[in-house]
């Protein structure tokens, strides 16, 4: 599928780069150099995915992300130098979809690109309809709407923490490996790890627990995964 692509990137020799390598796969692309640009250009014309690099003046790449997540539930394919797990954990805590480091292929991103983008695809209104919300005690979960509320109040989720509690909520009372967990979450391990499913969990406690420290809902199986409880 064409789409409308935004590329966040500093380096104009790479953004370059990225704008023949996309616009190849018949996307059309705006380059932006800046992470203040990148938000006016958010605004002014919503694309259908963003590939954001984490070090840019001005605004950096974490903050966009962050600032982003408040309005939209756009993709955002994520680039940087900056490699350890602890960005990457926090990138991805902060909204970003998928994850890539510097120095990276341009075809792999461009297939990275196409599988975000099949993922964001709205479903068909009879799909749609098929689609009921999760209801696991007090705690519900609508997959057409993206919302999840808990005891009555609604409670914000990044992109990750909703697939997340979407899948343990399909199956109350199964437990999931992390890495089941994972393979929901992005599709492939190769840049993430399963600290990347404990941050999520860990999250999603603060948010749905009465006591994160004594989980009830959310709970975790030693040596093996989490569960979300049929009854709590």
């Amino acid at each position: 599928m064409s789409a409308h692509i935004l590329v966040a990137e500093d380096d104009e020799k790479q953004a370059q780069l990225l704008r023949v390598y996309l616009e190849h796969e018949g996307h059309s692309v705006t380059v932006v150099h800046d992470g203040r640009a990148a938000l006016e250009e958010l605004r002014r014309d919503p694309p259908h995915l963003l590939v954001l690099d984490l070090m840019m003046p001005k605004v950096d790449g974490l903050d966009v992300c962050r600032i982003l997540r408040r309005e939209s539930d756009l993709p955002v394919l994520m680039v940087t130098a900056r490699c350890t797990e602890d960005d990457l954990l926090l990138g991805l805590d902060l909204g970003a979809d998928d994850y890539m480091s510097k120095p990276y292929s341009p075809r792999e991103l461009t297939a990275r690109v196409r599988t975000l983008l099949r993922r964001a695809r709205p479903a068909a209104p009879a799909a749609a309809e098929a689609d009921p919300t999760l209801t696991v005690g007090g705690l519900s979960v609508d997959p057409s709407r993206h919302e999840v509320i808990c005891d009555g109040t609604s409670v914000d989720c990044t992109p990750g923490e909703f697939r997340l509690l979407e899948t343990l909520a399909a199956q109350p009372g199964r437990v999931f490996t992390r890495e089941q967990i994972l393979g929901q979450l992005h599709g492939t391990g190769r840049y993430f790890t399963v600290r990347t499913v404990d941050t999520h969990v860990m999250n999603l406690r603060r948010k749905i627990e009465p006591d994160p420290a004594r989980p009830v809902r959310l709970l975790t199986v030693y040596g093996v995964g989490y569960v979300l409880s049929d009854t709590a």
